[in-house]
């Protein structure tokens, strides 16, 4: 990934921070948060499908601010609850009746021009890119258009969008007869959601009539063609069985998604290697030159490093007294230096603190064959953190997971010879490997951190098993706080999995993993994206510019997180 493409996925994951601030400001919920453009509550996905409130990466400021606004205005004036019972079955009327309670939302900011104008703008982007993107020139299409256009001018009493009006005036002249007190009702009855629902039900019934007639007129090929259009534009709606929600094109990566939950085939072929073992020595020690020759290029001053992380990592506790200070508690010894010299005010004592380590680090590697290309710097990196973490006292560990073949290997066989049952389940031979164990100093690794440079080592990647080891292993630490960083430069791959599954099976995995971690709070998870945002499967997540990765603007990166998001130890 260039440079720039790294400086754009940094400036929306900033934009997308600031946009989960606001809806939690708007909205009043401190739980909810952003996370690949979707809105998330405790690690689950909020049902919000109306298709408008899913800006496009590229999107402008005031069409993000506007797509917030609206998901703040959703959890703050809708009750999800009763718009469940309330929803039709049918696709369309679904998808109808999804976006009018949307728009019903909307109609309620009118007491905030700077939240209307961000709403108007993001109608308005939405609206056009619908259009340009040739969905309009379908029967089906232009009519959800304009009943869309229609609808939200009625309920929102603004206008339609003016480079589309003289496309829909036809179209919307059949509506207004079709539609008719309806869509009178939808204004004044903005304000209670139950009432609105009945003419937004009618609405939506009459549109799934409408788009039903037209499917039957329309030939084989042009059903075909607006069946295709619209999954294109994320236009249709796929609701879960248990009320979660996804816009097509957008992974439902909430905890138990998929049919039947996770499980692998076979875990007779996983194994738990020490990486070092996998080298020959002579390469080890010439992989180890290399990194300390790039470690005292860098400049990084690692004790300045220590001296940050300590305060984060430890906590204070009691190392006796400082006697003769001017202030704190009267020492007793010293009374009689009262009377003898009257002017003497070095009476005094006080508390001398310390700091004890009370904190775990483990970095979890993404062993997959695109890291191959971050694997020097990468090095680089850890082995700065580490020495650090060595000088401050604190226990860390570097793991990493690939798999032990390409596209299956002994898992998919057996498999195959069991005749190919349907959902088997991840189909590979998992390689956890540990470069460094958290029991064994820096010094005494250092070889083994090496053995990152092999990049033959270097596979597919089945994160979320990955993750559940990892931290397996900080639980079983005494430390008080368990930290685990996950770098990694993609989602999860596995080929055979994902062909035996569905391509979404991993990610799935993934993100329920990380979302019960969360939940448990034994330990805590953070991503860190090499020039990619992971914010879809980690709540706490950072994107690592890749040409900074081993100097000291990418460590300071890593600490600003940590000082942003962890709570201070107490003892």
């Amino acid at each position: 990934m260039s440079a720039t493409d790294t400086a754009a996925q940094r400036r929306r994951q900033r934009i997308e921070q600031l946009g989960s601030a606001a809806v939690r400001a708007l909205s009043g919920d401190p739980a909810v948060e952003l996370r690949g453009r979707n809105l998330y509550r405790g690690g689950r996905l909020v049902p919000l499908e109306a298709p408008h409130l899913y800006p496009e990466p590229a999107a402008r400021f005031p069409s993000f601010r506007g797509a917030t606004d609206g998901m703040a205005l959703r959890l703050r004036h809708s009750d999800p609850d009763l718009h469940r019972r309330l929803l039709p079955e049918p696709a369309t009327a679904r998808l109808v009746f999804e976006t009018l309670e949307q728009l019903r939302v909307e109609a309620l900011a009118a007491a905030g021009p700077g939240m209307v104008r961000n709403l108007r703008a993001r109608h308005e982007e939405w609206s056009l890119a619908f259009h340009r993107s040739g969905l309009t020139e379908t029967s089906v299409g232009l009519l959800l258009y304009t009943a869309l256009q229609v609808c939200r001018s009625r309920v929102t009493a603004q206008p339609v969008v003016a480079e589309t009006e003289d496309l829909i005036e036809e179209t919307r002249g059949r509506l207004t007869g079709l539609l008719g007190p309806d869509l009178a009702l939808l204004r004044r009855r903005r304000f209670h959601q139950e009432a609105y629902a009945v003419p937004a039900l009618s609405i939506a019934s009459a549109l799934q009539d409408a788009v039903d007639a037209a499917d039957e007129q329309a030939g084989a090929a042009d059903a075909s063609r607006d069946r295709k259009l619209r999954a294109e534009f994320s236009l249709l709606v796929d609701l879960g069985d248990d009320g979660g929600a996804s816009v097509s094109g957008s992974a439902d990566l909430a905890p138990g998604s998929g049919a039947g939950g996770y499980r692998a085939f076979t875990t007779a072929y996983d194994r738990v290697l020490q990486a070092g073992s996998l080298v020959r020595r002579e390469q080890l020690l010439d992989f180890r030159r290399w990194i300390d020759d790039r470690v005292r290029e860098s400049g990084v001053n690692v004790a300045r490093l220590a001296r940050r992380l300590e305060p984060l990592l430890s906590v204070p506790e009691s190392a006796g007294w400082d006697f003769g200070q001017e202030e704190g508690v009267i020492d007793g010894g010293r009374l009689s230096q009262l009377v003898s010299s009257p002017g003497e005010r070095r009476l005094f004592k006080t508390v001398h603190t310390g700091r004890q380590p009370a904190t775990a680090v483990s970095f979890l590697l993404d062993c997959s064959g695109s890291m191959k290309h971050h694997a020097e710097d990468l090095a680089v990196f850890l082995d700065l953190f580490l020495r650090a973490f060595d000088q401050a006292g604190i226990s860390s560990e570097v793991l990493g997971f690939t798999t032990g073949a390409w596209n299956g290997g002994r898992a998919l066989r057996e498999w195959q010879r069991a005749g190919k049952p349907e959902h088997p389940g991840r189909l590979n031979e998992t390689c956890h490997l540990v470069f460094k164990d958290a029991d064994t100093s820096w010094r005494r690794a250092r070889p083994s951190i090496a053995a990152l440079l092999k990049t033959t080592l270097f596979r597919e990647g089945v994160d979320g098993e990955a993750v559940q080891w990892a931290a397996r292993r900080l639980a079983e630490r005494p430390e008080q706080r368990r930290i685990l960083f996950v770098v990694s430069d993609g989602s999860p791959a596995d080929g055979a999995t994902a062909l035996a599954n569905d391509e979404q099976y991993l990610d799935r995995h993934l993100a329920a993993v990380t979302a019960g971690l969360d939940a448990q709070g034994l330990v805590s998870v953070y991503g860190l994206g090499l020039g990619l945002d992971l914010s879809r499967y980690y709540r706490r997540s950072l994107i690592l510019d890749t040409a900074r990765l081993g100097e000291a603007e990418g460590l300071r990166e890593v600490l600003t997180l940590l000082e942003r998001t962890l709570p201070p130890l107490h003892s």
